[in-house]
């Protein structure tokens, strides 16, 4: 097994409500929903779809009064914790803090006089919740845009640190903070130059970055880069999709780098000539009948022998395509045989098998623990 070298940068640990952010607690997904927000029951359901997903932060905009009470009743009814997205208008921030919010995303150089700050800061204190400080590239100052002629590293550094010094200077230190950008080369730049000025718990994101297939793939290549060198403490991938999809995909970029386990890790080949069974399909109905499973698991699906032994060995559960019979390889081991024509029920079965075994270890472990 090869030792996973990646070291996360140290930095201040805060709270998002019951998710810790930064020191030495998991990296979160986060998503945001897209729903109206007044309309609490969608945003209600759209908030548990994440949930169910994975999501262990949600952000929620709240535009106005109207929207910050609905907030307040959306609050009641999710356990996840919530982030409310507020711009310019100081009060919005103090009725969410009361009503319940874990966190405020706000860019305090936009809230207005340095009195709506201080009120803002004295009900986070109050209430004991966390902030993020939220820099894009296409909303710079425009005093910036016109010293730099255009978005650059420096520029959302700039930018960034004018934030964190108003709140640093009112002594409130439980933010996070992102500079976040849809090239994916700037918003690199921007991480890589902040990460060396604060010790706050970054956010890590590419802003509009794109529909589905394409901004997956700009979000995996800045995020992983970041991440591969220890620079983040908290994440969202930010598509042009349904939400839960951006937790998913949150989920399979930190698996691909070891940093969390999130359900099922497929090991599947891409199919040749040489495949016993149809690889693809046979995936793609795996992938939605387990789509539940939260259990850190791997499966290695490999439709013919060169390959299919050496997965196999490494993974839960390993099967090798063969015809009329596939083998299956347990922990490692040589189990049995399987009906080809009937991989998909018989790798469910023995995948929901395998989480009711581990389940109940797990349970036995915590009894004798506190005992």
């Amino acid at each position: 097994m090869i030792e996973n070298p990646i070291k996360r940068r140290p930095t201040r640990k805060i709270r998002v409500g019951s998710v810790y952010v930064g020191g030495d607690a998991p990296i979160s997904i986060q998503s945001m929903t897209n729903t109206e927000t007044c309309d609490v029951d969608a945003t209600v359901a759209q908030i548990q779809r994440c949930a169910d997903a994975g999501a262990d932060i949600m952000r929620v905009s709240v535009p106005s009064m109207e929207a910050a009470e609905a907030f307040g009743e959306i609050r009641k009814r999710v356990q996840v914790p919530l982030v409310a997205d507020i711009h310019f208008d100081y009060k919005i921030a103090l009725r969410v803090a009361d009503l319940g919010a874990d966190c405020l995303r706000i860019n305090p150089g936009n809230i207005g006089s340095e009195q709506k700050i201080r009120e803002v800061v004295a009900a986070a204190k109050h209430h004991d919740i966390s902030m993020r400080i939220g820099v894009n590239a296409g909303s710079l100052e425009k005093d910036l845009q016109k010293k730099y002629g255009e978005p650059t590293g420096e520029a959302l550094l700039e930018s960034a640190l004018r934030h964190i010094d108003i709140l640093d200077r009112l002594d409130f230190h439980e933010f996070k903070v992102s500079v976040k950008a849809s090239n994916v080369f700037l918003t690199m730049d921007a991480y890589r130059l902040l990460s060396k000025q604060i010790d706050n718990p970054l956010h890590l994101g590419v802003t509009e970055a794109g529909i589905y297939r394409t901004g997956t793939v700009k979000s995996a290549i800045a995020l992983g880069g970041l991440l591969m060198e220890g620079i983040g403490d908290t994440m969202r991938i930010s598509l042009a999709a349904e939400p839960e999809d951006e937790v998913k995909i949150g989920f399979d970029i930190l698996k691909s780098l070891g940093l969390r386990s999130n359900g099922i890790n497929f090991i599947a080949c891409p199919s040749c000539s040489r495949q016993e069974f149809n690889v693809i399909k046979v995936m793609q109905s795996l992938e939605e009948r387990l789509e539940d499973i939260r259990t850190p698991m791997d499966v290695s699906v490999i439709g013919c022998k060169v390959n299919g032994p050496g997965e196999a060995k490494e993974a839960d559960i390993g099967v090798v395509g063969a015809s009329p019979r596939s083998l299956v390889y347990r922990n490692g081991e040589k189990s049995h045989l399987i009906d080809t024509n009937q991989l998909v029920d018989e790798i469910e079965t023995m995948v929901r098998q395998r989480v009711k075994e581990l389940e109940e270890a797990k349970s036995k472990e915590i009894i004798r623990s506190s005992s």
